[in-house]
């Protein structure tokens, strides 16, 4: 049987799904490690707004008739494993923010090409419903992004970037 591209519609929504879970999962622990409070606190709402991308993901499985389920996702698995890694080993560091916010935003430029793909083929399935809250999450996931950003190039990076005792370490 001829795949069509409602099946990968349905394939990536599962996939998008089980990221989305993962997500959830791993905030908290970014949360705590996070020294700023600034940080935490964008991570904080960002956490909020998962739970809610996730309700609205179940939407779009209700509007095509599919159960909410999640198929593994090695990307979201290998991302959210790197950022486990870098926060073991710059734990305690000035430049342990910088790492968790490099973590939180390949999460968020994996999350932003989902959701693109996912709206994007909403519109050509004409699921105009399902499209409207994609892009709602999709538009979500641009601002944290922004947000993340802004938050490295004001303080975060510029604070890793100090040297304690002066000299320039090579």
């Amino acid at each position: 049987m001829a795949k069509t591209l409602h099946d990968l519609f349905l394939h990536q929504l599962k996939d998008t799904y089980f990221a989305e879970n993962t997500i959830l999962k791993a905030l908290p622990a970014m949360m705590e490690k996070a020294v700023s409070t600034e940080l935490k606190s964008a991570l904080g709402v960002h956490l909020e707004e998962t739970r809610g991308q996730v309700k609205r993901l179940e939407e779009v499985f209700s509007l095509v008739d599919a159960k909410p389920e999640g198929v593994e996702c090695q990307a979201i698995l290998g991302i959210v494993k790197e950022g486990q890694e870098v926060m073991e080993e710059f734990a305690g560091s000035d430049a342990l923010d910088a790492g968790i916010i490099a973590a939180a935003q390949a999460v968020e430029h994996y999350e932003i090409t989902r959701y693109g793909t996912l709206y994007a083929w909403a519109g050509q399935l004409g699921l105009d419903d399902a499209a409207d809250l994609l892009k709602e999450t999709l538009i979500e996931e641009e601002n944290t992004d922004d947000i993340l950003s802004d938050l490295a190039e004001d303080s975060i990076n510029p604070q890793a970037d100090e040297d304690d005792d002066g000299d320039e370490e090579d």
